[in-house]
């Protein structure tokens, strides 16, 4: 036995290393306390510092130590030389990248390190600009670093294109370095911009201009470049996820113009809807209504009060206004904000008028993708699927070629886009609640977009597998809705903004929510057989339907309650036709 090393034992060894905690904690809540007393007293000296330095060194993300540290630092520079000021904060400097040893990703380092730099009486951005790149090769995807360069870039005016090689070489060494992607969507549209229409040709922006100034739009050319890039990347590594999320950048940058889409003004009850192409709080926005001349003072209201932001909003005009079928009426809707109006007449006997943009018109549903040439858009879509017959369980390939699809031609590649979505379940399960509700949502945009073109007022989407509704604002002047043998769980609040809706079919679905049956003033007829309805409190919305005549609710669990029809009576006293 002897010569031999004694090995201590594990009980051992954890109590000598709860001891050697305990002391650390001891000596560094004792120099805490030291420094909050010395705060307290209002001492902003040396010591200060040093102390601060101590407790930072092993913990740099206590901010209250940061906000000391800078206060005794103001106080120091009120009684120095420049000269001395600048050594004192270079000294600063070289502390906090010592700090930044220890936590890369501290936010008071990093914080305070731009605080540093802005009191510098000579600040070295080129050092700066140094430090990110050594930072960004240890950790490319520290956000702490990228948002720090962008200052530097900024203070330091370097210039947007070598700013763009410096992610060429960041992407060119890791494809996968999704930083740098993004960094790059926001460079490109400042040094190739999009020209305006009415530009000259030859015009450019200068490659020194500072790469904070943002655009928003990529030339063609400069385009197709970026194209082939993206290409590169996702052939070599197709399971990589940043540049495809980059290429679908590239492919969708247009926004749809904010403007009034749809006014409709009914006799009965004396309303007007006005639906926007985006969301808007109509109390802000300086929404006017004139008619025949004359401004009303109107109350805005949203389909909903769940809704502050709404594209879809409703008000009543003083009573009389349009009532008399033998007068005709002019009525024009202003937008002040943005600068523009859009008017509606109202003709003898007519009950009610509207004016509108038509989906198919806008191109409503290719907004996703940017509208670009179709020639471009139909080489991207041949390019991926030269890559699905090789990846043909890529699930990214797979959602991009969808995308292409539907920005080609939505209603002739339906068929294809649903095969590929019943793919992307298979190959990729834990997102399959995203794809049915995103094939649910093209599925509804396929359906208004073949109703316009029929020129109805009727949406029948049964047996779809509906997961989720969509783009009910669209569905303003509908009549008749039929949205039978789907898997939904609810009319959500936005379905209020059916205010022509008439009649409702939504059996056999799971339905067990109708709150957006709210105040819908022409529905009559509402059929909800084999749902999920279990307590009577789910009904109460249908209340405020004062058209409410015919309601089946067969097949739902509600029917068990205890004088289910007494209830309901009370409840719906205008229901005269109940079916349980």
């Amino acid at each position: 036995m002897h010569g031999r090393v004694k090995l201590k034992s594990s009980a051992q060894q954890e109590e000598e290393k709860r001891k050697e905690r305990e002391q650390k904690l001891k000596a560094f809540v004792s120099a805490r306390d030291a420094v909050l007393k010395k705060r307290s007293a209002g001492e902003h000296d040396e010591e200060a510092l040093q102390l601060t330095q101590q407790l930072l060194s092993s913990n740099p993300d206590i901010a209250t130590l940061w906000n000391y540290r800078r206060e005794v630092l103001l106080q120091l520079e009120a009684l120095r030389e420049k000269d001395e000021v600048q050594k004192l904060y270079e000294s600063e400097l070289h502390f906090i990248e010592a700090c930044l040893k220890v936590n890369p990703k501290s936010y008071g380092c990093w914080h305070h390190r731009t605080w540093v730099n802005t009191r510098l009486p000579q600040p070295d951005w080129t050092r700066e600009l140094g430090l990110c790149d050594r930072c960004l090769g240890l950790d490319e995807r520290n956000f702490h670093c990228w948002d720090y360069r962008r200052t530097v870039v900024k203070e330091s005016g370097v210039s947007v294109e070598q700013e763009l090689q410096f992610t060429d070489r960041l992407i060119g060494s890791n494809f996968s370095n999704y930083s740098s992607w993004h960094y790059r969507s926001t460079l490109l549209p400042q040094l190739h911009p999009q020209p305006a229409p009415d530009s000259a040709p030859n015009t450019s922006p200068s490659p020194t201009a500072s790469p904070q100034i943002h655009s928003h739009r990529v030339c063609e050319e400069q385009l197709l470049k970026e194209y082939e890039l993206a290409h590169n990347a996702f052939f070599t590594d197709p399971n990589d996820q940043s540049a495809w999320f980059y290429y679908r950048w590239l492919l969708g940058r247009a926004e749809r113009e904010e403007m009034i889409s749809c006014v409709y003004v009914s006799r009965e009850g004396e309303r007007v809807s006005v639906a926007f192409s985006k969301p808007v709080q109509a109390l802000s926005v300086g929404l006017m209504l004139v008619l025949d001349g004359q401004p009303q003072q109107v109350e805005w209201r949203s389909a909903h009060p769940r809704f502050r932001h709404s594209p879809v909003w409703l008000c009543d005009l003083p009573p009389g206004s349009i009532a008399d079928m033998s007068n005709e009426h002019n009525l024009t809707v202003h937008w002040t904000e943005k600068h523009t109006h859009r008017d509606c007449a109202l003709y003898t006997g007519c009950a009610e008028s509207w004016c509108r943009d038509s989906a198919t018109d806008q191109e409503l549903f290719r907004s996703e993708l940017s509208v670009e040439k179709g020639s471009v858009l139909q080489a991207e879509l041949q390019s991926c699927n030269q890559l699905l017959e090789l990846e043909p369980q890529n699930k990214w390939c797979l959602l991009t070629v969808i995308l292409l699809m539907r920005a080609l031609d939505p209603l002739g590649h339906e068929k294809e886009t649903l095969a590929h979505f019943q793919t992307l379940k298979e190959v990729d399960p834990m997102r399959s609640s995203y794809y049915s509700d995103l094939c649910s949502k093209f599925l509804i945009e396929n359906t208004i977009l073949k109703m316009e073109y029929a020129e109805v007022r009727v949406f029948s989407l049964s047996n779809k597998n509906l997961t989720t509704l969509c783009h009910l604002d669209q569905l303003l002047l509908v009549t008749h809705i039929n949205l039978s043998s789907n898997q939904l769980v609810r009319l959500p609040p936005q379905f209020a903004m059916l205010q022509c809706l008439e009649v409702l079919e939504a059996d056999d679905n799971a339905i067990e929510s109708l709150e957006g049956l709210y105040h819908l003033p022409k529905l009559e007829e509402v059929s909800l057989k084999n749902n999920q309805i279990c307590k009577l409190s789910v009904l109460e919305s249908l209340a405020s339907c004062m058209k409410l005549t015919r309601l089946d609710l067969r097949g739902n669990p509600v029917h068990k309650t205890a004088n289910i029809e007494s209830e309901l009576s009370q409840l719906l006293p205008l229901v005269t036709a109940l079916s349980l």
